[in-house]
């Protein structure tokens, strides 16, 4: 098994401790992103993180004190210590009826070919998914919605797929969705979407309720490598947990492998409590294809931005050995 894709020797990495058998283990260092980090910033997580120049950059939801939901660039020199832009993202749009922008939370940034692609829970009479790109983290050109609302973790594929852009989304409605099915879409052009087929429904347990795509799929040798969050609706109300699946290269609505036990589950603090209680949510992931280095960003409570690390040839055999679809 091997990872396609380029070298990062730089990816942030922290060793599995001492005694730890976890196939996913989280950074010492968490919560790496605190709360107020700025001084607007009533909370910041479930964000995206991509390699650029020597180093990384970003887009971060950060929820502002007024408690609206806006989207803010930052940048790292090594993926831990972040520089988060004080004002969010203005993005350029020559369409009033797209630009007016509502609000914007939960993004994903995807690199293909000469740009980065940021795509987002967009305010557009309800929520959708929202579509920008960016060459250089400074302006960023908002393009049309991707699909009608409603629609959320909307996930793009880093190539094209028989010759088409491919995406991941979950229909969804209004409010916080009692449930919820991963399907993808394909596109000639990244504006026309289409040809819409169900990749994969919750599965009991810890994604008994709704399930979402979460980092940009990691392509490997045995298949797409999808990380994605799965939701179980307790006496206490929902939970959020993480699972990973593999999808067939060529196929991606075709399922292979899916974890039935969880790979990242909510017992810290920092990711039982605060502003939502038991959450665990990521939204993406850096690779480094020499090693097999992953290391994961995700949300904590929907408050503060974490990291946890894996090996991607452990992930992939954990996956295939503890599979139920």
């Amino acid at each position: 098994m091997r990872v396609i894709g380029e070298p990062l020797p730089n990816i942030p990495w922290e060793e599995r401790p001492a005694g730890c058998s976890d196939v996913m283990w989280r950074s010492e260092r968490n919560p790496i992103i605190p709360r107020d980090l700025i001084p607007c910033s009533n909370s910041i997580f479930n964000s995206a993180v991509v390699p650029f120049g020597d180093g990384f950059a970003g887009v971060f939801r950060v929820d502002d004190k007024a408690r609206s939901m806006r989207l803010h660039a930052g940048r790292s020199k090594d993926g831990v210590n972040w520089e988060i832009e004080h004002e969010p993202i203005q993005f350029i749009s020559d369409d009033p009826e797209i630009g007016n922008f509502v609000y914007g939370y939960d993004p994903r940034v995807c690199k293909i070919e000469d740009r980065y692609y940021v795509t987002w829970c967009n305010g557009y009479h309800g929520p959708t998914i929202g579509m920008a790109y960016t060459y250089d983290f400074k302006e960023f050109y908002q393009m049309e919605n991707a699909f009608l609302p409603y629609n959320r973790n909307g996930v793009l594929f880093p190539r094209k797929i028989r010759g088409k852009y491919m995406m991941l989304s979950r229909p969804s409605d209004t409010g916080h969705t009692p449930f919820g099915d991963i399907f993808v879409s394909e596109s000639p052009d990244l504006v026309y979407w289409g040809r819409h087929r169900h990749v994969m429904r919750p599965n009991g347990g810890w994604q008994a309720t709704k399930i979402g795509a979460g980092p940009i799929p990691i392509e490997t040798t045995e298949g797409w490598l999808m990380i994605y969050h799965g939701v179980l609706t307790s006496c206490n109300g929902f939970v959020y947990s993480v699972g990973a699946a593999l999808l067939d290269l060529d196929e991606p609505w075709k399922v292979m492998y899916r974890t039935e036990p969880y790979i990242l589950s909510p017992q810290k603090l920092y990711e039982c409590v605060g502003d939502v209680p038991n959450v665990v949510f990521p939204c993406a992931a850096l690779v480094d294809a020499e090693t097999g280095r992953l290391a994961m960003y995700y949300g904590g409570a929907d408050t503060v931005t974490c990291l946890a690390f894996a090996k991607v040839d452990e992930l992939v055999d954990f996956i295939k050995s503890n599979s139920k679809l």
